[in-house]
């Protein structure tokens, strides 16, 4: 039996965990973080160097406490969350805090495209979605509005890359983690080509980017400089893996065209795996899997079960008396308060666009059906409906598009730790939902790229067998089915062209 450490890097939290070839979690040291430093209202960053920190402090109290597992370990693999971007200069000194993923600033979109590509982005009709991806380009922004510190980048690298840059001394990233507002040409997956069309949304010279390796690659070994920082065994070997989205869609065993991913984390989303690329929506890359052959075409609801930790800071905080008071979690008492509301939250419907998705960027977050006799539990189960329509609409997109029919969904994420939400969702996808032997999926899913990249197994097929169990199957109830589906086509479906209007109107003003 052998044994590899997984640096799973989340938006809220970071974690280090062993995995033995069985898929067993052998030890986990996790620790939460101030997720962002907001220096105005919809500014959200964070420090490079407290990641690090963070990553030193878990991968030292692993080493301290479990020495002998420790040197047991083949390799190391490094997942994070996406669209992150590192700004360094000519010595990778880093020059600024990190705009993260959720940051809501966008760039002035004012100074026109060539020509050419304005009359082919309209010809497609996708000039709208292509002016909301401009706007998301943070690093046009910090050209806009920091040019001097600009003038000092020389290289733009996501978080991935940097974690094992201080890890190893190698500046390089696995093309399964480039998923952000760089030049990344995701059906080829490498960088786009000057001459590309699409290259000029970016507005970042090739010359900044990092150079990229497959998942599986070695990245190189541990340095004795991290060795002494981190507790690591200097020279052991460094795996790429990829995004914490698609390993989370690997950890769950989501492999074959039948069985769709679904993340109900800080982001939620649906992912497919598929060795045929298909785009989930019109201009929207499917990304490149952390397995070599293959793709995650991915639908996402931006805030996804942030909304949670949303209603918890605004609508719950008298609950953490009672959370402390009998050990349980925020989480565990609002779910227990929402078991005897029914399904459809009696009349109460929610469109989970707390931040809009760029082929709707003028979208909003609604809520509708509001009576006397609704509670705030009822708005915290509306929420979870609303997420929950909002990833079957995408789902039956995905499967129209990609000619695909899926028989079960393979449930992950925090909220997948609740039977009641994932009834919930076997109800509104009106498939059996299932679960693995671990809610760490993301760890579980580079894990099984490290041990096949050291030949523990031959294939992922062979890894997935030996390594991801279904533990728990949530089978559709009828009576819930007939109700969420009355919902989801008939009110659901129509509501977003409903409002559509009104979110135009309220976006000029």
């Amino acid at each position: 039996m052998s044994n590899v450490l997984v640096i799973d890097v989340g938006t809220q939290s970071m974690r280090g965990i062993i995995f033995d070839d069985s898929g067993n979690l052998l030890v986990k040291e996790q620790i939460k973080y101030q997720p962002y430093l907001a220096k105005e209202n919809g500014f959200m960053e964070q420090t490079a160097d407290m990641y690090w920190q963070v990553l030193c402090t878990i991968t030292k109290a692993i080493a301290d406490k479990y020495p002998s597992l420790m040197q047991q370990v083949i390799a190391l693999s490094v997942d994070t969350f996406r669209d992150t971007a590192v700004l360094m200069d000519e010595n990778n000194n880093v020059l600024r805090d990190l705009i993260l993923w959720s940051d809501q600033r966008t760039a002035d979109t004012s100074q026109p495209m060539s020509g050419k590509q304005r009359f082919l982005f309209k010809l497609a009709g996708v000039t709208r979605t292509i002016n909301a991806i401009r706007g998301k380009v943070k690093t046009r922004w910090v050209q806009q509005h920091e040019p001097e510190l600009w003038s000092k980048v020389r290289k733009v690298a996501h978080i991935s890359a940097w974690l094992n840059y201080k890890i190893t001394g190698n500046l390089l990233d696995s093309y399964a983690s480039t998923i952000g507002h760089v030049p990344f040409d995701h059906k080829r997956k490498k960088y786009l080509s000057e001459k590309d069309i699409q290259f000029g949304v970016y507005d970042l010279p090739l010359s900044m980017m990092v150079p990229l390796c497959a998942p599986g690659d070695v990245m190189g070994t541990v340095s004795r400089e991290c060795a002494s920082q981190t507790g690591l065994p200097a020279g052991l070997k460094v795996i790429a893996s990829g995004s914490d989205k698609g390993c989370e869609t690997l950890g769950v065993g989501c492999v074959e065209r039948n069985v769709a991913s679904v993340s109900l984390g800080t982001s939620s989303t649906v992912q497919f795996s598929t060795k045929k690329y298909f785009e989930p929506e019109p201009f929207m890359p499917a990304y490149p899997s952390v397995l070599k052959e293959y793709y995650n075409p991915e639908v996402q609801i931006f805030r996804g079960y942030w909304m949670i930790s949303w209603f918890k800071q605004n609508f719950a905080r008298h609950l953490e008396k009672r959370a402390a008071e009998t050990g349980k979690s925020v989480e565990e008492i609002m779910n227990a308060e929402i078991e005897s509301i029914p399904a459809g939250s009696d009349g109460l419907i929610l469109q989970p666009f707390w931040q809009a998705g760029l082929t709707s960027p003028e979208a909003k977050g609604a809520i509708i059906g509001f009576s006397d006799y609704h509670t705030r539990a009822h708005v915290y189960r509306a929420i979870i409906e609303g997420i929950d329509f909002a990833l079957r609409e995408g789902m039956e997109r995905m499967e129209k598009r990609g000619k695909q029919h899926i028989d079960f969904v393979a449930i992950s994420g925090g909220g997948s730790q609740s039977d009641l939400i994932c009834q919930i969702a076997a109800d509104i996808f009106n498939k059996p939902v299932k679960r693995v032997q671990t809610y760490e999926t993301s760890g579980l899913g580079a894990a099984i790229v490290a041990f096949t990249a050291c030949g523990v197994f031959g294939n992922e097929h062979d890894a997935i067998k030996h390594m991801v169990h279904y533990t728990d199957t949530f089978v559709p109830s009828p009576t819930s089915v007939a109700v969420y589906d009355g919902i989801y086509r008939n009110v659901y479906l129509k509501l977003y062209k409903k409002l559509q209007s009104f979110y135009k109107y309220m976006e000029k003003e």
